[in-house]
């Protein structure tokens, strides 16, 4: 027993969430099959199956299971809304690795690399269309009204990162409100709906919200700061960023510390693209000089703190444990 609660302690809090939630989460991997396939057109679960099989974690429908279950719910629709959840973040991944002309996604080679853009695009409009099939089943407006808000507060987030991604006028209210689109409204939205298909007291399902919220926004930020600080480790490869030009926080910060001279150089390797043998560890030093690294780590831990706040409010629960790990294992990262 002792060896069995030994090897408990040493999984990571996302693993032993998805043991807890073994069942449904593979009651979701069936109706993922079902809901993604078309009789007439065989290259939808072609390109959806690539990157569904991929060997994603599964986090976001995850935190749906997760919040119902925390909300004592005995129905069905909860794996219909885990679906949901996965379904509209598979698309926005199939339109971004087009967006983003990328070649790899966890690991693998991007749909739109083994097919083409056309199809990427197409496939990932198929799947918003099936999640708002499958988020109508529950028969609840607010269900609809959240998950249909979230996936226009997506979009909205990521055509705002096309105009800030590489402004250096760009600030650090800009980047948050990008994050809370693009990142932490799925993640909101999919424990919210946990909490309103369980008919949970309102303040619970705010409770939910706001973990949902500022354990993405904490997600988004240690993924950026990983651009600069990852390892094999971490399955981060360090400047990816910077060469594509994005203006991350530990840069924005960075920027409005900037003599002219540094300014000058922000100018030319991200706002005019050009980049020499050298400058990301210039961009490096500038980021230690300023101390950005650190006080970007220090937004990270404080939005993990204020997730962990969040669920104060909520029963004492396994579930409601192993969502508070989870928020240390995110910032974890980056220790």
């Amino acid at each position: 027993m002792r060896e069995n609660m030994s090897d408990q302690s040493s999984q990571k809090p996302h693993d032993r969430l998805a043991a807890v939630l073994k069942d449904d989460l593979d009651a979701v991997s069936i109706m993922i099959s079902e809901r993604m396939a078309s009789e007439h057109a065989p290259r939808i679960p072609q390109v959806t199956a690539h990157l569904v099989e991929a060997g994603g974690k599964r986090l976001r429908p995850m935190l749906t299971l997760a919040a119902a279950k925390l909300c004592g719910y005995t129905g069905p629709y909860h794996i219909h809304l885990a679906t949901t959840v996965e379904f509209i973040h598979t698309a926005t991944l199939l339109h971004d690795d087009v967006v983003d002309e990328s070649a790899q996604r966890r690991g693998r080679p991007t749909a739109n690399l083994l097919w083409d853009n056309q199809s990427s695009v197409l496939v990932g409009d198929y799947l918003f269309a099936r999640s708002f099939q499958l988020m109508t089943e529950p028969g609840s407006m607010r269900v609809m009204k959240i998950l249909s808000n979230a996936a226009a507060t997506i979009a909205e987030g990521e055509v705002l990162q096309l105009t800030a991604a590489q402004n250096l006028a760009t600030t650090e209210a800009v980047y948050f409100q990008v994050v809370r689109g693009k990142t932490a409204a799925l993640f909101s939205a999919a424990t919210e709906v946990g909490g309103v298909i369980s008919d949970a007291p309102e303040d619970h399902v705010k409770a939910l919200f706001d973990y949902g919220d500022a354990l993405g926004i904490a997600f988004q930020i240690v993924d950026d700061l990983l651009d600069y600080q990852g390892s094999d480790a971490t399955g981060k490869n360090i400047g990816d960023d910077f060469r594509e030009r994005k203006l991350t926080l530990p840069v924005i910060k960075a920027v409005a510390l900037a003599d002219a001279e540094e300014h000058a150089f922000w100018v030319r390797t991200i706002e005019k693209g050009k980049q020499v043998d050298g400058d990301l560890e210039h961009a490096l030093a500038l980021l230690n000089k300023h101390g950005t690294l650190d006080t970007t780590k220090a937004d990270a831990l404080m939005w993990a703190d204020t997730a962990k706040a969040a669920l104060a409010i909520l029963p004492d629960h396994e579930i409601k444990g192993l969502l508070v790990d989870l928020a240390d294992y995110v910032v974890a990262r980056i220790s």
